[in-house]
Parts: structure tokens; C-alpha cells; sequence
């Protein structure tokens, strides 16, 4: 009797093997008496396909009859498919399970349960802290922009296996998770720190506005998410309801996020023009325009290493349109942009496709910004923000440069 697992793969083989003869069918050069004619550079390219496709089913085969333990062909498959995509060396593009992508889905709208950390596979293949999220436990816990993530609980993950490690940082509320960075100490020597962290429902506050100095208003975005414009809006119309006559947008440590959603936010502050442009492989470019309805206010943003992606456009954008000046320090340097497609079984695929262009035409991709202002925050400020005013010297750079402008 032929079992579910031998049916399934039955099947997969039988669509590759369909998937070639169409191939074939619609390369055909000549027929002659019935008899097709095949250029034999493409038929020697379908024939290695053939040959690789019948290696994966013969590795299979293998597993089923010899393998020493019960073996889930799902999970099998979805490793086929990790594999595929992290053979790209792109850290950026990633196969995702039902899980991950659940999670993934969870984040972007903004609510979830973890610590509030955001991480990257670094170029040292280890987890690279972006940031941490404002005001969630993983900042309050003192995780800081470069930290290297090297165990959760205990296990070592590498960057290959960040999602992994991300699903176990996630968690139900009350719960605590045990993370191990390593970080330079004050002599520059590698340093084991172990923290124990309680997760907490993260319900993104993604932005803040306050009034410095009777006049000048601040406005702290977090990250771009799908309830980020809705959050602009309505803190920008508080501010202006209190008359202020300049604005200090703040992007520090804010590590992106959604390209409509800057997009927006970047149609209030600009004018008429180019916000940013993409380019794919194939040197399609998609332009994405403000029009020439923009607030009317002098603006200085702010920016640090721990500004990244989505933050980096927007940041870019004012620059080149000589809206405002950036003042901080380098900004993170992730210049490519990621589309999301949703697979159908609840899995999913991000997978870069293109490289972002500011509208001068620059490529931040591993080179970030510079600020026109360079302001090395104080090595013992204890946070930034209003709050941390006294310790901010980026901040008061940020108040001295708005008042000059006012």
C-alpha cells in the first residue's frame, strides 16, 4: 500500500518533471517529420536541471528507506526551502515557516509578545543588535545598537539560525528568557554579558511628540509600522495646535520598516519631488513622489548608528532636498528593500529585489549617511531624549540648530 509520504513526493516529482517538458516544449527550434529539434545548449541546461531535481528526489528516497529515526516531511521540506534562500549569502532574504511568518505579520502590525529588540545577521555571521525598542523590556535591560546575541537560553545560534533564536526571545507575557551578548568592554576586549529578561506584550508606541522650550516641537519615531501615520498625524496636529515654530524629528535607533509607510510621513515634510527610487537587477526603477502640499516649519532630524532602512530614506530624502539638516552620527547603512509574499499555506518569503537610490541617486548600502552636523553622543548619558536632556548633547545640538532657523 502506498503510504501519504510516497504520494507526496510522487507528486513533487511529477511537477518537476511536467515544470521540464513545458520547458522543452517551448524552446523546440525546428520540427521535421514529427520530430523535434532541441538547440543543444538548451537542452544540456534542461538536462542538468533534470539531473539536480532527481538528486534531491534520489536524497529523499534515501532518508525514507535508511534514515535511523522517524523523519516530518514537512519539516523537511521547509529546510529544502530555507536552504535555497540562505544559499543567496543575503542576509536580508529569508524563508519563512508558519511560525515565522505569524510572528513576522505580528511585528509589523506593531503588537506582539518578546523583549522589543530588533537584530540583523551581521557580516560575522553572529546576531547584531540594530536596536532596541524605546521604552520595551530589552532597552530597559540595557541591550545597546552592535551587541552580538550569541545564546538564548543557554543554545548558541548563529546568524544562519536568527529566526530561530528570535522565536524563543518571543514569548508569552511574564516569562523570561535568558539572552548572552557580547560586547566590547572600556579596554576594547571582547565580553561575555548574560541578561535575564521578562517578556511583556510590545504594543509599539511608534510616535512621541513633545514641546521643548515653549516653541520648538519634538517628534521621536520609534520604527515604521502599519500604525506609525496614523501616530505622525495625530502628534503632528498636537504640535501645532501648541504653535511651534520649528520641529526636531528624532530617528535615533529607529531601525525601519515599512516603505509606504516613510513614504507617507515623508509627503508632509517635503515638497514636490522625489522622496526615494528603487532599482531592480534588471534596472527597472519605480519612483516614489511627494506632492507640493508640505508643513511649513524649519526641521533638523536626528540620527545615530542605530538609524537604519525606512529611517535612512526619510533621513536621505530631507537631506538631499535641502529640507532640513541631519545632526548625530553615521547612520546604519541598509540601502536594499525587501518584498514580502505571502506563500498561501501561511508560510512566507521576504526577498530583496531591488536597491534604494536617495533622490541625488546615492546608494547608502553598507555606507549610511553622514550627518551634515557630526555630534558624538556623550559616553555617559544614560539615554536619550527630552527626558535625558541634561545628558543629550545631540539633543541640545538639535534645540541650538532649530532656533537658529526659527
Amino acid at each position: 500500500m502506498i503510504n501519504r509520504k510516497s504520494i507526496f513526493f510522487m507528486v513533487a516529482l511529477l511537477l518537476i518533471t511536467n515544470i521540464i517538458t513545458f520547458s522543452i516544449s517551448n524552446i523546440v527550434a525546428l520540427t521535421f517529420n514529427d520530430r523535434v529539434v532541441i538547440p543543444k545548449n538548451k537542452y544540456d541546461e534542461l538536462m542538468e536541471i533534470y539531473k539536480d531535481y532527481g538528486k534531491v528526489m534520489a536524497i529523499k528516497q534515501y532518508i525514507d528507506t535508511s534514515y535511523l529515526r522517524e523523519v516530518d516531511d514537512k519539516k523537511l521540506l521547509d529546510g529544502q526551502l530555507k536552504g535555497m534562500v540562505q544559499a543567496l549569502e543575503d542576509p536580508y532574504s529569508v524563508y519563512m515557516t508558519e511560525d515565522e511568518f505569524t510572528s513576522f505579520t505580528e511585528e509589523t502590525a506593531g503588537v506582539y509578545g518578546g523583549i522589543g529588540v530588533v537584530v540583523t545577521p551581521g557580516e560575522d555571521n553572529l546576531i547584531t543588535v540594530v536596536s532596541p525598542i524605546e521604552g520595551t523590556p530589552g532597552e530597559r535591560a540595557g541591550l545597546k545598537t552592535g551587541d552580538k546575541i550569541i545564546k538564548v537560553n543557554g543554545i548558541e545560534y548563529s546568524a544562519e539560525k536568527m529566526d530561530e533564536a528570535v522565536a524563543v526571545m518571543k514569548g508569552e507575557p511574564n516569562t523570561k528568557v535568558n539572552i548572552t551578548i557580547m560586547r566590547p568592554n572600556k579596554n576594547n576586549d571582547l565580553e561575555e554579558i548574560e541578561l535575564e529578561i521578562t517578556r511583556e506584550i510590545i504594543r509599539l508606541i511608534t510616535v512621541k511628540s513633545e514641546v521643548l522650550d515653549k516653541n520648538i516641537g519634538y517628534l521621536k519615531i520609534t520604527s515604521f509600522d502599519e500604525i506609525t501615520y496614523e501616530d505622525f498625524m495625530k502628534e503632528l496636529k498636537s504640535l501645532e495646535k501648541s504653535k511651534v515654530e520649528g520641529i526636531i524629528i528624532d530617528l535615533r535607533n529607529n531601525p525601519g520598516g515599512l516603505l509606504n509607510i516613510c513614504a507617507d510621513i515623508a509627503d508632509e515634510l517635503l515638497g514636490e519631488g522625489d522622496i526615494v527610487y528603487t532599482q531592480t537587477k534588471n534596472g527597472e526603477r519605480e519612483y516614489l513622489k511627494s506632492d507640493k502640499n508640505k508643513i511649513d516649519l524649519p526641521l533638523v532630524v536626528l540620527v545615530n548608528e542605530g538609524s537604519a532602512s525606512a529611517s535612512e530614506i526619510l533621513a536621505g530624502a530631507i537631506k538631499d532636498h535641502n529640507r532640513g539638516e541631519l545632526i548625530g552620527t553615521t547612520t546604519f547603512g541598509k540601502g536594499v528593500v525587501q518584498r514580502i509574499r505571502d506563500l498561501g499555506d501561511g508560510t512566507g518569503l521576504k526577498l530583496t529585489v531591488s536597491e534604494y537610490f536617495t533622490p541625488n541617486g546615492i546608494n547608502i548600502h553598507g555606507i549610511g549617511i553622514t550627518p551634515d552636523i557630526v555630534v558624538e553622543l556623550n559616553e555617559d548619558a544614560e539615554g536619550i531624549g527630552p527626558e535625558f536632556l541634561e545628558q543629550d548633547n545631540q539633543l541640545q545640538k538639535a534645540i541650538e540648530v532649530i532656533k537658529a532657523k526659527m
